[in-house]
Formats: C-alpha cells, sequence, structure tokens
C-alpha cells in the first residue's frame, strides 16, 4: 500500500501544481492585456486631446467670402458659397471653399488670376489623380474630434468615379479643387505662398 501512496501522491501534486501554473499563466495574461487595453486608451486619449488642441488652434477661422481671395469673380459665376479663412500652426494662411459653380467657368477665371512670380505659376489647371487627396483626408479626418467637420462627402470621393481632381498654382496662391459634375460642387483649399 505505501508503495501506491508514493507515486500517487507525486502525480497528484504534479497535476496540482500543472493547475496552479495554468491558472498563474491564464492571471497573467488576462492582467497583461487589460494593462495593454488600458495603455492603448491612456495613447489614443493623449493623442485625441493633443489634436483637438491643435484643431482648437487650427480652426481659428473666420467666414470668407470667395471674392476677397480671387477679386472680379462676379456674382454670378458661384453659388451657395461658403469659405473659411485659417491660420495653420505654421503660420501660412489658407483657405477652404465651397460653392457650386460650372467648373468649365472656374477655371479659366482662376488661370487669369494675377501672380507675384509668373516663373512658380501655372498657366494652366492641371487634371490630377484625386487618390492622394483621399488619402490625406481620410487620414485627418480619423484623428478629427467628433462633429468637427462634415465626412459624409468623403465617402462621395471615395466611391463616386466621375469626381474630378485639379491642382493650379497661381504663386502666391496655390489651389486643389475637388469638382463632382452631377451637383456641380466645388470643394476648393486655396494656400497662400509667401
Amino acid at each position: 500500500m505505501k508503495k501506491y501512496i508514493l507515486p500517487v501522491m507525486a502525480t497528484f501534486l504534479l497535476v496540482s501544481c500543472n493547475k496552479i501554473e495554468e491558472k498563474i499563466d491564464q492571471t497573467f495574461q488576462e492582467t497583461t492585456e487589460k494593462v495593454q487595453q488600458k495603455a492603448q486608451q491612456a495613447v489614443e486619449e493623449t493623442v485625441k486631446k493633443t489634436v483637438n488642441e491643435s484643431i482648437n488652434s487650427l480652426t481659428n477661422s473666420e467666414d470668407v467670402k470667395f471674392n476677397t481671395v480671387f477679386p472680379n469673380a462676379g456674382s454670378d459665376m458661384i453659388s451657395e458659397e461658403k469659405g473659411k479663412k485659417i491660420k495653420l500652426p505654421t503660420g501660412t494662411e489658407a483657405y477652404i471653399f465651397k460653392y457650386k459653380a460650372d467648373i468649365a467657368v472656374v477655371l479659366p477665371f482662376l488661370e487669369k488670376q494675377t501672380t507675384t512670380n509668373e516663373g512658380k505659376s501655372d498657366k494652366t489647371a492641371r487634371k490630377i489623380d484625386g487618390q492622394s487627396i483621399i488619402s490625406k483626408i481620410s487620414l485627418l479626418a480619423k484623428f478629427l474630434p467628433d462633429n468637427t467637420f462634415d465626412t459624409s462627402f468623403l465617402e462621395d470621393i471615395k466611391t463616386d468615379k466621375s469626381i474630378q481632381y485639379y491642382k493650379l498654382k497661381r504663386f502666391p496662391n496655390s489651389s486643389t479643387m475637388i469638382y463632382n459634375p452631377k451637383n456641380q460642387t466645388i470643394i476648393q483649399y486655396v494656400e497662400v505662398n509667401k
């Protein structure tokens, strides 16, 4: 009988140690996962707070009219105009306009704008691939706080193959335009280079 007790006790002790080891491993993994989740949440909150502060300084914007930047724009050329002037953290001024217009009228008008340096300026607007624009807007939208701006147009420009993209530099202004021919809406970003 003593012969059997010692091996049974050793087996029982070995099984118990294995179960304790499994429980310790499981507890360690659960704790590690919780710590990682909390660390990730803390990082996300810090990033969001930093981005919010940057956006608050960035969105220190004012309403502006299209003809403020582009004088001689006829009142019949564009409609449903919305415009914002923003000062970027780099000190650069920029404008964002959203309006309805015929691109065939807007492009020649913008191409005729006076320039302070013809050598740094484009003669004509060029049609560009919009993928880089979509990527930049998508990346920015991920970091923006909720309700900063309406991102519904982002889905439209990702899926609608008829959307057109243009770039035109008439120094000091550099324009990037997104044009939806279905509803003749233009979103124009104008950066003022100095």
